[in-house]
């Protein structure tokens, strides 16, 4: 799947989708982890910040988390846990 730059969609909410669309079919599993901004960019040929907003975004919408210096990781599907 690929970005396109000329859709009034802003790059990084395209992007987010496209992961989040991994996720949803499993092709990133639960606990694992998912591709760095980096790679991200150079797979997408964006800006690095792009991916890392589209990160951001993920982590909103509550798919992943990341964990400074280690990476980001698939959250599990289902409710979350209760406090």
């Amino acid at each position: 799947m690929s970005l396109d730059p000329k859709s009034a969609r802003p790059l990084y909410m395209q992007l987010a989708d496209v992961v989040a669309a991994k996720i949803s079919s499993g092709e990133f599993a639960p606990d694992r982890m998912i591709p760095t901004p980096g790679r991200l960019s150079e797979e997408y040929g964006i800006a690095v910040l792009t991916a890392r907003r589209a990160m951001r975004e993920l982590r909103e919408r509550g798919l992943i988390v990341t964990v400074p210096g280690k990476g980001s990781y698939v959250l599990p599907s289902g409710p979350p846990p209760e406090a």
